[in-house]
């Protein structure tokens, strides 16, 4: 079991994010003491996994989700809450890997992704807000002109054309910020309260027939079928087995755990903006071009979500506040006092090609993760697809389990060194602008 999971927060408790503060408190589910029987266990109560149960119970199946903290409680609940577009690879990119048709039904599935997210809000978690827009922000003219090519290439080749491009002066009235020199707006992507989307697919979930046992950590699977799930004080049978613990186990799923990563991102809340407009002219998110980006937006009662900074270890840093300012600071140096109220850290998973993982890692068990910071999107619709798998309809799986998702150099044991100085090296190169 991966040290990520009890690290830096107190067990069975939502960290102190502005997100958990910003909900009415959640009565805890009981965790599972039994000995019990179901057509599919899913470890793991993050969009992934609820997404799956989600899908699951509504086609029939006898479902259990199985978390060891709170429903949402990983990155699921704590991050940006940006719906993107695509992947963390360009089109051109997957092009070169796979071929021209895979491709475009890559693509074609990132669209169903997104449109899957705006209707599980619509329908089960209208209090996310979710909201259009979303800014790539570049420092430079060289970068600007290579964003709008990837626009320009996605409006002719695959008839995208919800990209505005905008030059330095345009992209200044809508991000009030010194240091951009343009960017795009993509208004088919969008933004949302993640917390409260995760809370959402729980409950209906819950409401198709899914059973949610929390603080209840799976600590090892025997291959089945069935497969014989164990947590502390209770065990269950089923039939099969989704893994949707993304960057949290290790020895649970060594195989997953060579490929995908753990890393810790940051995020700070400021207090309530009394003039919002002077930081962002309409509500949209925003993420830079930076290797390790910064990325926000507003809330609903006009805070800045900010985030900024990554590291590697299992532990946060002390002083989150601090590490979070720099960047804020230096990106919006009309906020340099502005008072923080919360500052908090998350865990996701990337992989080395920052392609998701979709496989097969035992008889009848299914894994999705390492969305690689396009997880909102694109991890309730693996939930999807993970079920629709299950029920014996298996062609979008088999196409995202072509997406190359080699292992880390090393393994476990030198992933992070190796990933500790490959991002050294991004931050240094940012920094001179090389």
């Amino acid at each position: 079991m991966s040290d990520f999971l009890y690290a830096n927060d107190q067990s069975g408790s939502y960290p102190a994010s502005w997100y958990a503060h910003s909900i009415p408190k959640q009565p805890a589910r009981p965790a599972l003491n039994d000995v019990i029987s179901c057509d599919v266990c899913v470890i793991g109560a993050g969009f992934t996994g609820l997404s799956s149960a989600l899908h699951l119970a509504q086609k029939g199946y006898r479902v259990i989700v199985l978390d060891a903290h709170r429903v949402g409680f990983g990155a699921s609940g704590r991050n940006g809450g940006q719906v993107g577009s695509g992947y963390n690879q360009s089109q051109q990119t997957l092009e070169k890997m796979l071929g021209h048709d895979a491709a475009h039904q890559l693509w074609d599935m990132t669209q169903a992704a997104k449109s899957l997210t705006r209707d599980l809000v619509a329908r089960h978690a209208p209090e996310a807000g979710y909201q259009s827009g979303v800014a790539e922000a570049d420092f430079s003219a060289k970068d600007r002109a290579s964003s709008h090519a990837k626009a320009d290439y996605l409006a002719q080749n695959y008839g995208y054309e919800d990209i505005a491009c905008l030059n330095e002066t345009d992209f200044a009235d809508l991000i009030k910020s010194p240091r951009y020199a343009g960017g795009i707006v993509d208004w088919g992507a969008g933004h949302l309260h993640p917390l409260r989307y995760a809370l959402g697919l729980a409950n209906a979930a819950e409401a198709a027939g899914a059973r949610i046992f929390e603080q209840s950590a799976a600590v090892s699977v025997q291959d089945g079928p069935p497969s014989l799930v164990r947590t502390a004080q209770g065990q269950l049978r089923a039939d099969y087995v989704i893994h949707a613990t993304n960057g949290y186990h290790s020895s649970l799923n060594p195989s997953q755990a060579a490929k995908v990563m753990p890393i810790n991102n940051f995020l700070v809340a400021t207090a309530p903006l009394e003039r919002p407009q002077e930081v962002l002219g309409k509500p949209i998110a925003v993420a830079d071009n930076r290797f390790v980006l910064n990325y926000y937006r507003l809330s609903h009662d006009n805070r800045l979500i900010f985030g900024g900074g990554e590291s590697y270890g299992a532990r946060f840093p002390k002083n989150i506040f601090a590490k979070v300012r720099k960047p804020l600071r230096e990106i919006f140096p009309q906020l340099a006092d502005v008072p923080l109220t919360h500052a908090w850290g998350g865990t996701l998973g990337i992989t080395t090609r920052r392609l998701p993982l979709f496989a097969r890692v035992g008889p009848q068990q299914l894994t999705a993760s390492g969305y690689s910071g396009h997880g909102v999107a694109l991890a309730g619709f693996a939930g999807q697809v993970l079920a629709e798998t299950i029920a014996g309809e298996a062609e979008r799986f088999d196409l995202l389990s072509q997406l190359p998702t080699p292992s880390f150099p090393g393994g476990q044991s030198l992933r992070s060194p190796i990933m500790t100085l490959a991002m050294t090296w991004f931050a240094l190169r940012d920094r001179l602008g090389l």
